[in-house]
């Protein structure tokens, strides 16, 4: 009997006891010679070596021209091209963050997403507009302002047709047809439809003032505020 001695697993025969084993002691005896990564399974190798003969790349590839999404969510049922997707998909599910953030400790399900925000930390901004060299922390966001560039809007209003160049512009203009307000401030419980609302009321209570003049640095509460000033000096806002 094939019985393994940490868990009472009974196996089909020896050669899986001895797979299952390494569960337990953690042996990786299977080595990739091209970049050795060690494995716990010969076939966990072999599908790891196609990554350098470029067959898994060509499959996975084939399969943005086919449509196939072979991996599929328990839980809701939506499909994945690749495993990894759907591995990240599924914390939505369970809630898992394991991506943490050693200045602030805040939590991410996704390293992007940390990535993302590590950069309010450190002021990074490596992503460049080619039109006016404006700078931004995320791909995101140089995407929304180049935009402004082109005059492309491509989020449109299913009720008034009218069209935006962010689909939060869009949820927030499509609250003014159903009325909804989700965004309460703490403060006085007055009700927004946009959390940029909230945020720049928020600022009556607290005073601050986060945008600065860089040539006279008055400081103001509202971005708009700042535009309307700077053309007191004569300065085209960006």
């Amino acid at each position: 009997m094939n019985v393994c001695p940490q868990c009472d697993l009974q196996c089909a025969s020896h050669a899986i006891l001895k797979s299952h084993l390494r569960t337990h002691t953690g042996e990786k005896p299977f080595v990739c010679t091209v970049c050795q990564k060690a494995f716990a399974r010969l076939a966990h190798l072999q599908q790891h070596m196609r990554t350098h003969t470029g067959e898994y790349v060509l499959r996975s590839h084939l399969q943005t021209h086919t449509g196939e999404r072979p991996f599929e969510c328990s839980e809701c049922h939506k499909k994945f091209l690749r495993a990894s997707h759907l591995r990240t998909h599924l914390r939505k599910h369970t809630g898992e963050k394991p991506y943490e953030c050693t200045v602030c400790h805040k939590k991410f399900s996704e390293s992007v997403h940390l990535r993302r925000h590590i950069r309010t930390h450190t002021g990074e901004k490596p992503f460049e507009c080619i039109e006016c060299h404006m700078m931004f922390s995320s791909s995101d966001k140089l995407r929304r302002h180049f935009r402004t560039h082109t005059g492309e809007k491509p989020y449109e209003c299913t009720e008034c047709h009218k069209k935006f160049r962010a689909s939060g512009q869009l949820q927030a203009h499509f609250r003014t047809h159903t009325g909804e307000k989700p965004y309460e401030c703490i403060e006085c419980h007055k009700k927004f439809r946009a959390s940029g609302q909230l945020q720049a009321h928020f600022r009556t209570h607290t005073g601050e003032k986060p945008f600065e003049c860089t040539e006279c640095q008055k400081k103001f509460s509202l971005a708009a505020h700042l535009r309307t000033h700077l053309r007191t000096h004569d300065i085209k806002a960006t």
